[in-house]
């Protein structure tokens, strides 16, 4: 039966916005910095979604302007990473979460002498009654396939949360919704099938008032990876 009540956008990855400096590559899902478009909105508290590529030794400082939880996600090489509340490094398979209020500022950097280390940053709007400042970490094993794990810290009475998972080709899964909740899809690796969309590597995916409150996926390639965000 054809889904006539879930609302859907796809983001393609060659039609992301782009920045270059002499130490940084940074691809941007969502509008930042000089990267500006009606389409490229902010998906409900989800504001950013940058994809760095970050040189031998550089570092990268930014600075929120609301209530924030920004979500560290190493995927190639390790990072290390300063705020007010916390310093320390993590490596794939470690997330960490910074929750920083207005103005506060936070900074990136490749501890390698050689190597460039590609990141995700995920940036969600703290829920209202829900901000909170400080740091959390968690570690998944993406050794452990065709499952989901969870790569955010949960919050005392936030819904927000982050979801990891390697698959192997045809493998299928699902997550739940509730009512008025949101998801972003994000295909890290490979090739998936959601909700009888195609998305490619670097594809997102933006779902609402999802049917019958599940998603559903399958893996088209091997030792694929989906990063879904639900809120």
């Amino acid at each position: 039966m054809m889904d006539t009540q879930t609302q859907a956008r796809i983001y393609l990855a060659d039609q992301r916005g782009y920045t270059q400096t002499p130490f940084l590559r940074s691809v941007h899902t969502f509008n930042f910095g000089t990267y500006q478009q009606e389409s490229r909105q902010p998906f409900g508290a989800l504001q950013l979604l940058n994809d760095d590529s970050l040189i031998a030794g550089a570092s990268l400082s930014l600075t929120v302007e609301q209530p924030t939880d920004v979500l560290l996600l190493p995927l190639i090489g390790g990072l290390e990473y300063t705020s007010e509340q916390a310093s320390g490094f993590l490596e794939s398979g470690q997330a960490g979460v910074l929750s920083l209020m207005p103005g506060q500022s936070y900074a990136v950097s490749n501890p390698y002498p050689t190597e460039t280390i590609n990141l995700l940053q995920i940036w969600l709007t703290q829920p209202v009654n829900c901000s909170a400042m400080g740091f959390a970490e968690t570690t998944f094993d993406l050794s452990q396939k065709n499952g989901l794990h969870s790569c955010l810290p949960e919050s005392a009475g936030s819904p927000q949360q982050v979801f990891i998972g390697r698959y192997d080709g045809r493998a299928e899964g699902t997550l739940k919704t509730a009512p008025g909740q949101r998801v972003f899809v994000f295909v890290v690796q490979g090739v998936f099938e959601v909700q009888n969309r195609l998305l490619h590597e670097r594809d997102g995916l933006s779902l609402s008032n999802v049917q019958h409150e599940m998603i559903d996926f399958e893996a088209l390639s091997n030792d694929a990876i989906l990063l879904l965000i639900r809120f």
